[in-house]
Formats: structure tokens, sequence, C-alpha cells
């Protein structure tokens, strides 16, 4: 275990300190190798209990309270933690309480073991009263059966369940609280969250939960420097389920991570005691609910992801991976086309196309004549005959449904606190979650689905985050809980979705309570410009989207009729015009393994076309999972020179890396390119083999590296498989 760890380390100090990579034994690598060689455990003994993988350890001491003196990332050795805080903390009926902890740490910056039998605690604090250990249940129920996919289920690992009893003095009777840790096996990845049971006879209100709270290790000091303006840790991630304002990127979607001073800690060199050196997770906008008797309240749940590197790709890829792992759905990536429909003949003609040219779901996009809101039983029949006709097609089918940048009525609409009135809101109108309205629109959703059997939600303007001050809505009881209340009825929405295997498109961060895929980012109107600005934008926004998520978790757009205005310059129809353009939209977007929204009324409207369609699915199905796979970033696209990506999977049998490279000049070009072969698991040689044709036998360098002399067409592409 030792060499393991040393190996594991200097990988880590070779990417910190700008090494690609370098000669170490590969499979040692948790980036790399089988996740069963890290098995998750929880030991037990002389009032400790410790978490541990092989490659994080928590560690906790339940004496005079429960507090955690240790988190360790064994790849590097690096401790977190620096002085013992709460566990959690809870504002019920306007007080704070601290559940766990100890006191009497004089010096914060760090810890010695011999303090921590003169540490002391409260009565007035929630106190520990035992622990539980159990198997990790998976995130949701998903069922993966119905999709193609890369994963069909999460992480195996381990939960400790911590409990705790409220303070005697506080009025708080038959109030308990329990702390969940999850320890994920092949991960250095810890989750937490807990809940509160209400087991007495008195309604409680529950106005604010921190979950975690942790002293952490500075990312930098300096004597003058603000938290806002100073460096973050950067050696842990993380990442919560309460994420929403359709930023489509999660660090800035985040409503829950909160980095803070500490004035204890009078030894930081900091003369306003301002290094942001507290780690806090909890709502921005509070909880404000009222728990009533025997009910029980579930906290956001976070994961927390040990970062071995400053390398960007390297985050990246531990991200990716924490995904696959804890939310096995994302990797669901059917082949699907957007139909604008004005009739069902066009319907049936859309899915007559799919099944011709290989594709597997069909979503009835914005604009079509299908409202899903429509409950009658003859539009539900007629719906119903739809779908079971593509079903007998072999192609699933869904539908767009659009909830907020609307307006319903004064009664139902968000009322904006700063007004008192409607309007204002993120997306200016929008309806309540909490409204007579917004609670029939989640009963009508799930009547759809039940009475049709359609497959895909397309989910457009979902809740984004508003507060409701009005006091009449039924779902909240005013200001305080609205925005609780309003993300909970849409995490239940997608968990009943999630749970029955539909596929959920969703243009917000929801990965962790069940979308399957958001946007990876984009200008609605520049889907107005000319294809040849088109190819070249959308390849950049392919770039820039798959840092932290996989392929599978985005979709771009390809507008074959007018998007958004733009002439004639900027659209696909005629398709068989256009053919070279159509192609090579088609060719990035399944190179890349993202799903691209191909929006119009047909797939092809001539056999060349349709040929041309064909051979690409075909292509893109026998390289599926590689495309699937990790997407290691070469060049960016920028106009001037090529670009390119390159897939690897060191855990596949046969084809381990892929490679797209792209020329957008107007000449062919020849240029020698760099292609680093590290995350595929190879270590001496490769076989390379250009477009299924050209073979050629490399060596890889000491950095797991060859260079290739490449000629890649005008205005076109070449792709390369890595065995």
């Amino acid at each position: 275990m030792k060499l393991k760890l040393l190996i594991l380390g200097l990988l880590a100090m070779a990417s910190h300190f700008g090494f690609a990579q370098i000669a170490v034994q590969q499979q040692q690598d948790w980036m790399i190798g089988q996740s069963s060689q890290y098995a998750s455990s929880i030991l037990v003994k002389d009032q400790h209990i410790i978490l541990e993988n092989g490659l994080v350890r928590r560690s906790f001491n339940l004496h005079p309270n429960v507090f955690c003196y240790d988190f360790t990332n064994l790849v590097t050795g690096q401790q977190l933690i620096r002085a013992v805080q709460p566990e959690a903390q809870l504002q019920l009926n306007g007080k704070w309480y601290n559940v766990g902890g100890a006191y009497g740490q004089k010096e914060k910056a760090y810890l010695r073991p011999e303090w921590m039998a003169d540490l002391t605690g409260k009565a007035t604090d929630f106190t520990y009263l035992k622990y539980e250990i159990s198997a990790l249940e998976p995130l949701l129920p998903w069922n993966g059966d119905k999709w193609w996919s890369t994963h069909k289920k999460g992480a195996g690992g381990k939960t400790l369940t911590l409990t705790y009893r409220a303070p005697a003095e506080a009025g708080l009777q038959g109030l308990e609280v329990q702390v969940h840790y999850a320890i994920y096996d092949g991960l250095p990845l810890i989750s937490k969250w807990l809940t509160i049971e209400n087991r007495g006879t008195e309604t409680v209100q529950v106005n604010q939960v921190v979950h975690e709270k942790l002293a952490m290790v500075e990312e930098e000091s300096a004597v003058v420097g603000t938290v806002e303006d100073m460096h973050k840790q950067h050696g842990l991630y993380v990442e919560s389920n309460f994420a929403f304002n359709n930023a489509m990127r999660y660090h800035l979607s985040d409503q829950s991570l909160h980095w803070k001073a500490d004035s204890s800690y009078t030894s930081q060199i900091n003369y306003n005691y301002a290094t942001p050196a507290i780690l806090e997770i909890y709502p921005t906008a509070g909880v404000g609910l009222n728990l009533s008797p025997q009910d029980h309240f579930n906290s956001i749940r976070s994961w927390e992801l040990m970062m071995d590197s400053y390398d960007r790709e390297r985050r990246g890829l531990a991200i990716r991976k924490m995904y696959r792992a804890i939310a096995p759905w994302t990797t669901a990536n059917p082949i699907f086309m957007h139909l604008v429909s004005k009739t069902d003949e066009q319907v049936y003609t859309a899915i007559d196309q799919c099944v011709a040219t290989g594709y597997e779901a069909l979503i009835l996009s914005f604009g079509s004549h299908v409202n899903m809101e429509d409950t009658t039983a003859g539009n539900l029949a007629n719906l119903k005959k739809i779908a079971d006709y593509a079903h007998s097609k072999n192609i699933k089918i869904g539908a767009y449904s659009l909830f907020s940048s609307r307006k319903i009525s004064e009664d139902d609409d968000i009322i904006n606190p700063k007004t008192g009135k409607t309007g204002g809101t993120i997306f200016n109108n929008a309806p309540c979650f909490g409204s007579n309205w917004g609670i029939g629109y989640v009963k009508r959703i799930k009547t759809f689905f039940e009475r049709t059997g359609f497959d895909i939600w397309e989910n457009d303007g979902p809740f984004p985050g508003d507060q409701c001050a009005s006091t009449n809505h039924p779902g909240h009881h005013g200001l305080e809980d609205s925005q609780w209340v309003q993300f909970h009825m849409q995490k239940e929405l997608y968990h009943w979705l999630n749970a029955r295997g539909i596929y959920i498109n969703s243009p917000d961060w929801y990965f962790l309570d069940g979308a399957n895929k958001t946007g990876l980012g984009y200008r609605e109107v520049n889907f107005s410009l000319p294809r040849e600005n088109q190819r070249i934008l959308n390849r950049q926004n392919i770039f820039d989207a798959l840092w932290e998520e996989n392929p599978s978790m985005g979709w771009g757009f390809v507008p074959l009729t007018a998007y958004q205005g733009g002439g004639k310059e900027a659209v696909m129809e005629p398709l068989h015009e256009h053919l070279e353009d159509y192609k090579q939209l088609m060719m990035q977007y399944y190179g890349a393994g993202v799903q691209a929204c191909y929006r119009g009324p047909r797939l092809y409207d001539t056999e060349d076309t349709k040929k041309m369609v064909v051979d690409v699915i075909e292509w893109y199905k026998k390289y599926r999972t590689i495309l699937n796979s990790d997407l290691i970033h070469l060049r960016r696209a920028d106009g001037r020179d090529w670009d390119g990506f390159l897939h690897v999977n060191a855990l596949e049998s046969q084809v381990k890396g892929f490679g797209m490279l792209f020329n957008p000049l107007k000449t062919p070009i020849t240029r020698k390119i760099t292609i680093p072969l590290y995350y595929t698991g190879l270590t001496d040689k490769a076989t390379i083999t250009f477009q299924d044709k050209t073979v050629n036998q490399v060596r890889l360098d000491r950095f797991f590296k060859t260079d290739l002399t490449v000629t890649i067409p005008a205005e076109s592409h070449i792709w390369f498989t890595v065995k």
C-alpha cells in the first residue's frame, strides 16, 4: 500500500508541476484502473470511526461529541482539516444549534492528535447517540435497460449514519438528527447529507440547515486580501444537488457552497482575518419550512471529491468519473431527432425516417402541434396511438414542455418580493410551482406519461430559483420557504420520471436529481449565422463544455430550417444542396459523442442525403462506446489552424482512443501533432489507424505521448483509432 501511494503521489506531483504524466505504473492510478482496487471500509475502534478506501480517509472522534479531525487525500498525503468544527448547524425556531463538535482548540492553524483528549462538549449542542453502517444505496432507482448507456448502475460503497439527540433544555423534545456519510468504491469521494425526524408533538420551524462545515487548510496566505478575492482550497471539489440559474455550468449554477473567514484563527497572516478558511454548504436563501410532528426533512446532499492535481484536464476527468459513479443515467445517450410538426402525419413520417436511418428517438420540438398539458381523453388517446406506432418500430418518442418564461395569471404567477406584484423574475414572468396551477402542472405531466407511454420529457424553463412572496399559494406558506418548496416539487417530479426510465432533457444542472442531459451552452442567435460560422462555433461549444461533463451530458443544435432568423446561408434545407455542411456538423457532434437537436421536418430529402445520414450513424454506432468516453482536449477551434480532440478509455479491450482533427482553412494542411495517450492505459506502443485504412505503429515516449504527421483536407476532418 505504501508503494502504491508513493506512485500515486509522484503522478500527482508530476501533474502539479506541469508535466503531462510520468512513467509510473498506470494500473495503480485510480483514474485508469478498476474500481475494485479501492474498496470502501468503515472501521470503528476506540471512540474513533474511520472511512477509508485507499484514496481518501475521513476520521471522527466520538468523545466528548462527534467531530471530524482528519480528512486526508491518500494519493497526495494532503491533510485538509486544520481545526475542529461542528458536524452540522441548524437554525430551528429562529435559534442556532451545533450538531456535534468540540471546544478548546486554541491554535487553529493545525490540529495535533494529543490535543483532542482535552476538548470539551456543550450541553446546548445536539449530542451523539449512536452509529449505523450500511451498504450504499443508489442515489435514484433508475432503470437503465431502456436506453443505450455506458453505465447501468452506480459505484458501490458504504454509508455511515450518526444519530444525535436534541439538547434537553431546547424545547425540541422528540427531535432527532441523522448525519449521513457515504464513501464510494474506487473514487476519492465522500458524500454527506442530513435528515431531521420530528418525533415530538410540536411543529418546529426549520429556518436553515448547514449540513457541512469544515475548517479547511487555506490555499494561499496573504497579508491583505478578502474572502472573495483569495484562492480557495484546490484540494477539494464540492458539488451539491442544489444548483440552478441556466448557466449550464455547475460552478456558476451552484447555490450552496460558501467560503468564509475564521476570526478565531488568530495565527493566520491576513491582518483582517479574511482568509477563506471555512467551507460551509447550505441553501443561500434558507429553508423556511414548518416541520410537523411525525414528519421528516432531508437536507441538500453534497459530494466532496479529493483532487490530486492542478491540471485542468485531470481535474475534469475526475469530475466526469464522479458523475458516472453517482449518476449513471447521465451516460444514457440516445440518437434523437427534433421534429417541428404541424400534423400527426408529419410525426409518422419522421418515425419512419428514424427507422430508415438508424435513429433511436424522436422528440417533438418546441413549436410542434403537441400539447403535453392537454389531458383530455381524446388528446391522450391520439398521442398514445402515435407512441404505440413509434414503439412498434423500436423508436422512443418524447415531447417539449415549457414551464417558466410564461405568464399564467395574477393568482398563479410568482410574486416579486421587491414589488409585491407579478413580473420581474429571472425570466420576467414565471408561474409558481406552489400555486394551484403549478401543483396542477405536475399532475398533468404525470398523467401525460402514464396515459400515453411517451419516453422523453424535454423540459424548458424549469424552476430557475425565483422566490415567491405570495401567502395565498397552497404549496408554500410565504417567502421564506418558497424557493425550497418549489425546487423540491421539481425534484419530486424529476425523481418520479427517472424511476420510470423516462429520459429528461433539461436546460439546467439537475443531473443529481434525475436529469439526463442539458445544453452544452450556446447563444441561440448564433444558429442564424452562416453554416461556415456554425461549424467552428459548434466545435468551440463542444470543446468548452466537455472539461467537466461527459459527452452524453450535453446536447448541441443543428437548425435544419430557419431558427432565430438568418438567411438561406444559415439553414441546411434543402438538405441535398448543403450535404457537406450537414455531414460535417453531424461528424463533429457524433465524433465528440454529443447528440445535437437536428431540428426540422425531416432527416433526409433525397436518396443521397439518406445515404449520408445512414453512413454517419453506422459509423457512430460502430465506435459508440469510445466516442462516449472521456474527451481529452487537443486544440480549441480558432479558425486559423487545426483543432481537435481525443477520446480515451483504458478499460476498453480493443479501441482505447479515438481522435478527431479538423481543418477550417480553404486549403489542405500538413501538421505534426502531439497525441497524449496516458489515459488510454497504453504504455510503450500503440497501433493508430486512420479512417479504417492507413495503419501506423508508434512508440510512446516516457510521458506516454506520440507525434503524428497528418494531412487534413480543406474545410474537412480526419479521424483515427488507437489500439
